[in-house]
């Protein structure tokens, strides 16, 4: 081994298998601060984003929250399929008519629903300012509201609402600015304000703890038409036709093609199917990890790779069938073949437990990284907290589980006809992360921090350090690996990344 490290070349043509954790960057040059690095990058060769992080189309881990969440942070999510076509596509829509500080599908509760109900939704969402409705839904007449402050005191959990909610409301109409919204909050000195059209139904709702800040989020992933983009998953199966042409409807941005193993007749004919079709659409093949299933998919239209099988936390495919890669060899040689043979940028998917493993799989050559386990148990997550053994919990399971293949997800393993279905996923569950919105603003921090370390200015100087040979590599033993985490502790705490805000 050169005292120096080696480069990329040498390192993955001498070593077979390499994982994130089997190997170390070793430090460059720091002649800059932190706000001299920049982390935009190309997800595909027609779209750049200002922040490399996609959330993966898993259904306990990207719906509408969590698009919006990635989008607004300078990243994008793509909506799981494990539904139906109208679920799926609604989802979309909500994203594509996001506006900022605007809640437009609010909780709302009748006013024949109890206190407990009100409990309830607090223990599920975290909130507890209810818009009361004539008959519970939305667009029908509002006519009161309960507040944490109506209820607290009340010993009767199942008293009803319209003994409790408040009736003097503040409301403002439906298609008011942003600007309008907050002044007409902060001189009422209210958490929530509904917005109603001309018959007094309510439409939406401001909430003070729920506006973001436009100047929070200067790196927003939008289209031409400041909309955000937002992207969504499909199978090969002749039948996801009908639901490609209804998510183009929806103004989705990016298809992405599910697929376990992507290098099938299958797939190659539904990218020329898109590319066809809808030629303005990027299309996102894969799972693919090696160079031939690369040529595959690029020589069949696509417009980025998604790189992974059997790395994920919840998956066991390579267990279960003996077929797949480690994740690191396959970034590395995958995203190598893709730049050299059409400069198709690669998406690392799976096997992303923490920043370091971000920073090493941008380091091998991807331009963007897909997070699942990492995100789930955010409150934008899909699904409800529970406890298991005293901690509050979700659930989160691979899309190759007996449990989400009962519900359609073993579709992207070409296996959803199967008299007997052959797992190649577990369902487990995740701790409680708070706010995906504060976890992707500290790993982003840390990623800043990465750079600088290495003596890097963005991404793109990251990828010329990996193919010119500066950017150094060394392999970690295992004593290496237990000497560079926590040891020889009694006891300590780990950092909750989901509590921790950006800076602070």
């Amino acid at each position: 081994m050169s005292p120096n490290g080696l480069d990329a070349k040498t390192f993955f043509e001498r070593e077979g298998g390499i994982t994130y954790n089997d190997f170390i960057l070793l430090p460059g040059h720091i002649d800059f601060t932190l706000d001299k690095i920049g982390l935009e990058t190309n997800l595909t060769r027609n779209i750049k984003i200002k922040r490399p992080v996609v959330s993966s189309p898993m259904d306990t881990v990207t719906e509408s929250r969590m698009a919006i969440s990635m989008a607004m942070l300078g990243g994008i999510g793509i909506i799981h399929y494990n539904n139906s076509i109208e679920e799926q596509v609604k989802e979309v829509r909500r994203v594509k008519r996001f506006e900022n500080g605007f809640i437009t599908e609010p909780v709302v509760l009748s006013p024949n629903h109890t206190i407990r109900d009100v409990d309830t939704l607090k223990e599920t969402y975290g909130f507890s300012g209810i818009p009361i409705t004539e008959d519970g839904t939305l667009n029908s007449k509002l006519i009161g509201i309960v507040t944490k402050r109506d209820i607290d005191f009340e010993e009767n959990r199942t008293k009803k609402l319209k003994e409790v909610m408040t009736t003097q409301l503040v409301t403002a109409p439906a298609g008011i600015s942003l600007a309008e919204g907050n002044r007409i909050l902060k001189e009422s000195k209210k958490g929530k304000l509904p917005l109603v059209d001309k018959k007094g139904r309510l439409v939406s709702l401001m909430s003070r703890t729920d506006l973001l800040k436009n100047e929070d989020f200067p790196f927003a992933s939008k289209n031409k038409d400041k909309q955000l983009l937002v992207g969504a998953a499909l199978s090969t199966r002749e039948d996801d036709k009908e639901r490609l042409a209804e998510l183009v409807k929806a103004g989705v941005d990016i298809i992405v093609i599910d697929s376990s193993q992507g290098d099938s007749v299958f797939q190659i004919n539904t990218i020329k199917y898109i590319k066809q079709k809808y030629p303005q659409l990027d299309v996102v093949g894969g799972n693919v990890v090696t160079a031939k299933q690369c040529k595959s998919l690029i020589d069949a239209g696509v417009d980025a790779l998604r790189i992974g099988m059997g790395s994920g936390s919840i998956c066991i495919t390579q267990d279960t069938l003996a077929v797949g890669r480690a994740q690191g060899s396959a970034v590395y040689h995958t995203a190598k073949f893709s730049k050299e043979y059409a400069n198709i940028p690669v998406i690392a998917d799976g096997g992303i437990a923490n920043i370091g493993h971000i920073v090493k799989a941008l380091s091998l050559g991807a331009s963007t990284v897909m997070m699942g386990g990492l995100l789930a148990g955010t409150s934008e997550s899909p699904g409800e907290y529970f406890y298991e053994g005293g901690v509050r919990v979700k659930k989160y399971r691979g899309m190759a589980s007996h449990e989400a293949m009962e519900k359609g997800g073993g579709k992207r393993y070409l296996s959803v006809e199967d008299r007997i279905k052959v797992a190649q996923g577990v369902t487990g569950t995740v701790v409680d992360k708070g706010s995906a919105i504060h976890l992707v603003q500290y790993l982003m921090q840390s990623l800043l921090h990465s750079l600088q370390e290495l003596g890097l200015r963005n991404i793109q100087e990251l990828h010329n350090g990996l193919y010119e040979g500066t950017l150094r590599f060394e392999m970690r033993s295992p004593s290496a690996q237990t000497e560079g985490a926590v040891h020889n502790l009694y006891s300590f705490k780990e950092p909750h990344l989901g509590l921790l805000r950006m800076g602070r």
